[in-house]
């Protein structure tokens, strides 16, 4: 049975929803915008590809650093206050790594660092404040509506920011990154205060009282199972691959440029449906649409028309959404919302934190084993981790059932 909650006043009409979508829209864009805006300077020889690889890693490690500090802090103190600080921080790193970029490489590193805290840190205080400020009839729509302002931004922002950059230069464009992150820290409302003390025994002691929530739902630790190894292995592995396929095999940029917007509008068409469907079984449904991404490893693999590739991107794309909203409601949900941070902080943690280790095995696995071997192997990961994480009971619902 399938129902429709269209009858159901909009989260949209809600000025404090409004405010925290705002607040996370920005992040999303910021987030998004400074490897791209790097990526620019490399082509206008601002920087050198090692330089912009130093920058991208010291981004990631300040990224990996902060999730779980502030997954602990989100729990302890009130989650407004964790973002405003955690957006604070990474305003305040962009105008210096704009006076920086293309000179001192080491303050450069360090701001890059800085700005990727602000964006680990900022990611679970915004999980749990959503769970505060939203009803939980409405959550499924409000994480819908997240979700579809970043696919909406990764379609439209490239375009639009290759055309600032004719204009502008590369610091300008981190100040506006630097802008983008003041909006995160300062617009988002209040929330509820559901916050707990701490145990009096120290950040790790708190930190692992939310390991020990996550093991108490079989599901989470299941579905967090299943998308580390699709995002390790398929997602690692299509972004090395679909660029030297796209070039080898079709001779064409074109393959590359469309199956990474088809995977996009896959992804805008998967938030809509599930904005609006309540699946009789959301654990399942979101579990099987995980397992789509599968395809797209699969289509780089047989020498299929570059339009089978595209479409294969497309279900992809939807699959993950299918994914991503009903689990981050679910999470919303079943954890208990003092705790909420952390568990949140480990999901991040372990889903985006091993996709570096991902990408960094990969170019070596293709050339120990070659292409064909790793696809496949890939497309085997995608397709039986996540049926294998529906096989844990409460996987079916992502929760106990009701």
């Amino acid at each position: 049975m399938v129902h429709d909650t269209a009858r159901s006043p909009s989260v949209l009409r809600s000025t404090t929803f409004l405010r925290l979508w705002t607040a996370t829209t920005a992040s999303g864009i910021a987030t998004w915008a400074l490897p791209f805006v790097l990526g620019l300077a490399v082509l206008s020889r601002s920087i050198t590809a090692v330089e912009l690889g130093v920058l991208l890693a010291a981004r990631t490690a300040g990224f990996l650093a902060a999730v779980p500090v502030s997954g602990v802090l989100a729990d302890r103190y009130a989650r407004r206050r964790v973002v405003l600080w955690s957006g604070l921080v990474s305003a305040l790193a962009a105008p210096v790594l704009a006076a920086f970029v293309g000179g001192s490489l080491v303050v450069a590193a360090v701001a890059a660092a800085a700005m990727g805290a602000g964006q680990g840190a900022c990611r679970p205080a915004f999980q749990a404040l959503t769970a505060e400020v939203v009803e939980g009839d409405q959550r499924q729509r409000a994480n819908a509506a997240m979700t579809l302002s970043v696919r909406v931004t990764t379609l439209v922002a490239p375009g639009l920011t290759a055309l600032l950059a004719l204009v502008l230069n590369t610091q300008v464009l981190l100040l506006g990154i630097g802008a983008l992150w003041l909006v995160a820290a300062l617009v988002p409302p209040a929330g509820t205060g559901i916050t707990a003390p701490g145990s009096g025994s120290g950040f790790v002691a708190d930190f692992w009282e939310g390991v020990r929530e996550a093991r108490r739902h079989p599901w989470f630790l299941a579905g967090l199972g299943a998308l580390t190894a699709v995002i390790a292995t398929g997602y690692s592995a299509t972004g090395v691959v679909l660029p030297l396929v796209s070039r080898d095999r079709y001779d064409t940029e074109a393959v590359l440029a469309g199956a990474l917007t088809a995977y996009t509008l896959g992804a805008l068409a998967g938030a809509l449906l599930i904005a609006r469907w309540r699946p009789r079984h959301a654990g399942w449904t979101a579990l099987f649409g995980l397992a789509l991404y599968g395809f797209a490893p699969l289509s780089l693999l047989l020498p299929v028309h570059p339009f089978v590739v595209i479409a294969a991107y497309v279900v992809a794309g939807l699959g993950i959404e299918l994914f991503n909203v009903p689990w981050f409601t679910a999470t919303q949900r079943e954890v208990e919302p003092s705790k909420l941070a952390r568990v949140s902080s480990l999901d991040f943690l372990m889903s985006y934190g091993l996709a570096p280790v991902g990408l960094a095995l990969i170019a070596p696995a293709i050339s120990s084993f070659g292409a064909p071997v790793v696809l496949a192997a890939c497309a085997v990961i995608c397709f039986a981790a996540p049926a294998l994480a529906a096989l844990v009971p409460s996987s079916r619902d992502f929760g106990p059932r009701r």
